[in-house]
């Protein structure tokens, strides 16, 4: 029996120790340092189970996306958890964004993602409420809530015999020397694991992870939080399903979008704000340690460098609720400040090389004994599933 720990109770963590239990073969450990599951990036985001519409064909992201779409409405509908698949709007708010809007309908076409163009009119029908210049609707695109998943995740692995900790935050690692059966030792804050094998799902933190587990993790986590205004009850009949703007293919966010929540509330957002603190959900929330880690780090100003003007709009909006009323409106031209209420905020675990590029893809490193999912935000959690099993396949060539 090979014992692995997993470090990390998010939906990849989660989804990696299940996979794992299925396997003949594998016992699991897996630490998670918060008092419950699923409570940073998978626990904050806008639930939305996404397509595989936006990504480079033939990509991690577009492949495991597009799948798991599919397996993740599975999962749902098997254990009963609420999921709504209601397709999306993607909005030509003008002329100008015609062009961009085509060429979104052409990568959904290469990824099989099912779409077609809308003339304004034919939006309507969907969505009364906007005044596009076209429109791509995608029928795939479901809502869910993540932690509900997790919450089932967990159960399904306590039976199952996972040994599962929180409150474990992870502040050592290291590995015994040769023998014929070497192992990882994971030293957390009340208990140390010796496994045979190691999986990083740590998230916000999983290139500090990597680091001590004697990985050069080549890139940094730097974090970008992003906001979320929610309708007025009395607004909300404003929207129906998912209304999405074009997204700006120099950015990895897809910018102030509307959403229906498996609850009924219509969420509007997020902005993309850089956070100085890696759980910064708050402009008060610092960390001395994390902010120097960002500012201290090439990749973080040549980034600034490029793209400052677009910072500064995001930073704009974040400090004024009209500013974020007006990109709305962009969408939902009804919509005013008056209309909306702040409703707390994610943060996107977003690698940044040294050269300033954001990483586009999922990156999952290897290393004896070791995989680690360094890169994994959205579509992360709609491939939560297919994720686990490409972890899984390769944990089993570094034990090969």
């Amino acid at each position: 029996m090979t014992h692995v720990v997993v470090i990390g109770g998010g939906i990849i963590g989660l989804a990696v120790a299940r996979e794992l239990t299925l396997r003949r073969g594998y016992s699991v450990t897996v630490l998670e340092k918060d008092a419950a599951w699923a409570t940073q990036q998978t626990g904050r985001n806008s639930g939305v189970i996404h397509s595989g519409l936006y990504y480079k064909p033939g990509s991690l992201k577009a492949r495991m996306c597009v799948a798991g779409n599919r397996s993740m409405v599975e999962f749902a509908r098997d254990r009963g958890i609420p999921v709504d698949v209601c397709g999306k709007l993607v909005l030509a708010v003008d002329a100008s964004e015609l062009p961009r809007l085509a060429a979104l309908a052409e990568r959904a076409e290469a990824n099989g993602v099912p779409a077609r163009m809308l003339t304004p009119a034919q939006a309507r029908e969907y969505e009364p409420a906007v005044a596009p210049a076209a429109a791509l609707r995608v029928e795939s695109t479901a809502i869910i809530s993540y932690r509900a998943v997790c919450e089932s995740l967990a159960a399904e692995l306590a039976r199952s015999g996972a040994t599962l900790h929180t409150r474990q935050r992870v502040t050592g690692i290291a590995s015994t020397p040769g023998g014929p059966r070497p192992q990882v030792v994971v030293q957390a804050s009340s208990v140390e694991v010796r496994a045979d094998a190691l999986v990083n799902c740590a998230g916000l933190h999983s290139d500090r992870i990597a680091t001590l587990a004697g990985l050069d993790p080549g890139a940094r986590i730097v974090p970008f939080r992003g906001e979320y205004y929610e309708l007025r009850p009395a607004r909300r009949s404003l929207v129906k399903g998912l209304i999405y703007p074009v997204p700006d293919p120099a950015f990895p966010f897809l910018g102030v979008h509307l959403t229906v929540m498996i609850d009924g509330s219509v969420h509007a957002g997020p902005n993309a704000v850089l956070a100085l603190r890696r759980e910064g959900y708050r402009w008060r929330d610092v960390s001395a340690r994390d902010l120097a880690q960002t500012l201290c780090y090439p990749g973080f100003w040549r980034l600034a460098r490029r793209h400052y003007r677009a910072g500064a709009a995001e930073m704009a909006r974040s400090l004024s609720a009209a500013r974020f009323a007006d990109s709305v409106a962009r969408l939902v031209p009804a919509v005013t400040a008056a209309d909306i209420v702040r409703a707390g905020a994610g943060v996107r675990a977003q690698v940044l090389t040294r050269s300033g590029a954001l990483a586009d893809d999922f990156l999952i490193r290897t290393a004896p004994r070791q995989v680690h999912v360094l890169n994994a935000p959205s579509p992360a959690a709609t491939g939560a599933f297919e994720i686990a099993r490409h972890v899984a396949a390769q944990l089993a060539a570094t034990l090969a």
